[in-house]
């Protein structure tokens, strides 16, 4: 047996030791375990998801329930079931027993609750649509996704991520249309769930995923300066953004108008800096107590600032009739569909593997959890309500809270209804600048400008498709800016796999190129370049040494083909190394149908029409040109001759050949 030969069979044996001992290798090795991306959508910061130590351990499991639909495994239980994952404590007390602790569940669910519900009053403020539809948005994330086994700490809702894309939609098909583009989304994500797609998500650039929130966040920032000085905003992001200065003017002389701004300052002051207050106020919610100030300030005499406007929770459901149906010709309303899909199906998976991130206990079932979102808003859009995604402000507090079943979340979305229900003049106190200075905070934090000068460091191409994609966003559409950021992120993929290696020199009367790597079209003009050198080197032979290549596609070789009959017709002698990776030669088998051994200390005569260095194994050299002078039949191989190992597996019938003896110049290789 080959030395070659022989270490690949050692290395397959380690590697197939490695993998029966539960061990985790590098990346193409049986026991490696990818993670999640590192990146948390909505409002959460991203250092989430990137600073624990051992996130191979968190996210393993989601890896090893590949469809999602595998039983829900601990950690340790992902890494071979014999060890805790690094950094934990062990079991959760009382998991092993299967017991519930009904008083932590019930005290995450208040606290969920207190952050869920001055972001669902809004984000449908925010999305133009009165705020009892995001209460119903809200209830729907609890009560219907909550109750599904797909990710068990995961919360949804209406999120501040697409607020800007439904603002967009009602301001073009009118509210009575949303409830028909939420119920298709939902029944396409129900059906991406159940042909196991819910993974594909995953497959999207890291780059693209955060310049789409930051996409998301900057106009969401600038759309709520306006409402937070209780002004109307001009439409779109360009708009806005223009608009800012004369807003400024505007607001400081009018008296109102600062009061409304100075609340929405302080609401924005206590959501960055609340979590430093010490004691255990900093457990209550910053937008709980920013509303709790602005209602308390507008109750003031002679304050005037705009309050939220509620009406009867019931009598806001709009169911959608035929009139609506009807408009699923509108080809607007089928492109509304399909983003609505991509996007929340998107946004709902990212904060899955984000909040994976902060805790030991099951990892998500990712197509059960696409077909749970599904069904929440094939709900929401019966009901005519928003839009329905996972929200990592919600799902972080959750965790915090210590919650570890879904009873945490299913009970949030009750208390939802029965305040809506019971309290509803509650609501209408609220001040509207708070609440947008609660989605501005939500903006910057989409928005991310640290992950700006992080992505600089760490890959500026990367970083390219993240502001291309920032910036495509802001300035069309988010369907748009997406679809940009995917394609740039494809060409910039496509050319760093295209590594093609190409040198050319001459030595004593030929000109040689050598070629490595992976020859795509991306690279046919180095290509060209090349050959072209070549040919105009003035010398009698051409040597064109592809072996290296191990990807050559159709652009390449037409154009190397060419190149040969080009030159061989102007009566050069080309010789042509051409890797084929697909089958045996023709030459090698009648000796593979031989019982005979394989191997030989003398390369066999060559034919006299052509001269082939030549065949062995799943590499063969040919069509190199006419027969030198004085090489006729069974003349061996001159002393200038060169011969390459191309294969050293054994020919099939003899496994303990060994490889054929070839000669590189006057130095034996064996």
């Amino acid at each position: 047996m080959s030395g070659a030969h022989g270490r690949r069979h050692a290395a397959g044996g380690g590697a197939r030791r490695s993998h029966r001992n539960g061990q985790s290798g590098g990346p193409g090795l049986p026991g490696y375990i990818p993670g999640p991306p590192s990146y948390a959508p909505d409002s959460a910061p991203h250092s989430a998801s990137t600073t624990a130590p051992h996130s191979l351990s968190h996210s393993a499991p989601n890896s090893a329930q590949g469809s999602g639909d595998a039983p829900e495994w601990s950690g340790a239980e992902a890494l071979g079931r014999d060890h805790p994952p690094p950094g934990s404590q062990g079991p959760r007390p009382g998991a092993s027993a299967g017991r519930i602790d009904f008083g932590t569940e019930i005290t995450a669910s208040l606290v969920v609750f207190l952050v869920a519900l001055p972001l669902c009053i809004g984000v449908a403020v925010a999305s133009g649509v009165p705020a009892e539809l995001g209460i119903i948005s809200g209830v729907i994330g609890g009560l219907v996704v909550g109750a599904v086994r797909g990710s068990t700490l995961q919360v949804s809702g209406p999120a501040a991520g697409l607020a800007a894309l439904v603002a967009e939609t009602v301001m073009e098909f009118g509210v009575a249309m949303l409830g028909v583009i939420v119920l298709f989304s939902g029944i396409l994500q129900i059906v991406l769930g159940l042909v196991k797609l819910g993974r594909m998500f995953q497959a999207i650039s890291l780059a693209v995923v955060q310049g789409m929130l930051a996409g998301i966040g900057l106009p969401l920032m600038f759309s709520q300066l306006y409402p937070m000085s209780d002004s109307k905003a001009p439409g779109t992001p360009l708009e806005n953004m223009a608009g800012v200065p004369g807003l400024i003017a505007d607001t400081v002389t009018n008296p109102q108008a600062l009061i409304a701004a100075g609340l929405g300052i302080v609401t924005i002051v206590l959501s960055f800096l609340w979590k430093q207050v010490p004691g255990p106020v900093k457990k209550i919610p910053a937008a709980l107590v920013a509303v709790g100030i602005g209602i308390a300030v507008a109750s003031l005499p002679g304050v005037e600032v705009k309050t939220l406007q509620v009406g009867n929770l019931l009598a806001s459901v709009d169911v959608p009739g035929p009139d609506q149906l009807a408009g699923l010709a509108d080809v607007g309303i089928i492109t509304a569909i399909l983003t609505f899909t991509v996007i929340a199906s998107a946004e709902s998976l990212f904060t899955a593997a984000a909040v994976d991130r902060m805790h030991n206990g099951p990892r998500t079932r990712y197509n059960t959890e696409l077909i749970a979102q599904g069904a929440g808003n094939t709900v929401a859009g019966v009901l005519g309500a928003l839009p329905v995604t996972a929200v990592v402000a919600r799902s972080s507090a959750n965790v915090q809270a210590g919650a570890k079943t879904r009873l945490s979340r299913t009970l949030h979305g009750l208390w939802l209804l029965a305040f809506a229900l019971l309290l509803p003049q509650v609501l209408a106190l609220i001040p509207i600048s708070v609440l947008a200075g609660v989605l501005v905070h939500s903006g910057w934090k989409l928005f991310a400008p640290e992950q700006f000068p992080k992505m600089w460091r760490q890959d500026r191409g990367e970083f390219a498709v993240m502001t291309l994609t920032t910036l495509v966003i802001t300035a069309t559409a988010l369907l748009e800016g997406v679809l940009f950021g995917l394609a740039a992120g494809v060409v910039l993929a496509a050319l760093r796999m295209s590594q093609t290696v190409i040198r050319q020199h001459i030595e004593d009367d030929t000109a040689k190129v050598v070629m490595a790597g992976n020859a795509t079209f991306l690279r046919l003009p180095k290509l060209i370049d090349a050959l072209e050198g070549a040919a105009a080197a003035g010398k009698p032979r051409i040597r064109l040494d592809l072996l290296g290549v191990t990807h050559l596609d159709h652009a390449c070789r037409s154009q190397i083909e060419e190149f040969v009959a080009q030159q061989r017709g102007a009566g050069l002698r080309v010789e042509l190394l051409m890797p084929d990776l697909t089958k045996l030669p023709a030459a090698a088998e009648p000796r593979a149908a031989q019982q005979e051994p394989a191997f030989t200390e003398v390369p066999e005569p060559v034919s006299t029409e052509v001269w082939d260095y030549a065949t062995v194994g799943t590499a063969a050299v040919g069509g190199t040109g006419p027969t030198p002078a004085g090489t006729g039949a069974g003349s061996g191989p001159g002393p200038d001759a060169e011969w390459f190992y191309l294969d050293t597996r054994p020919m099939p019938g003899a496994p303990e050949s060994r490889p054929p003896l070839l000669r590189r110049g006057r130095d034996w290789a064996d």
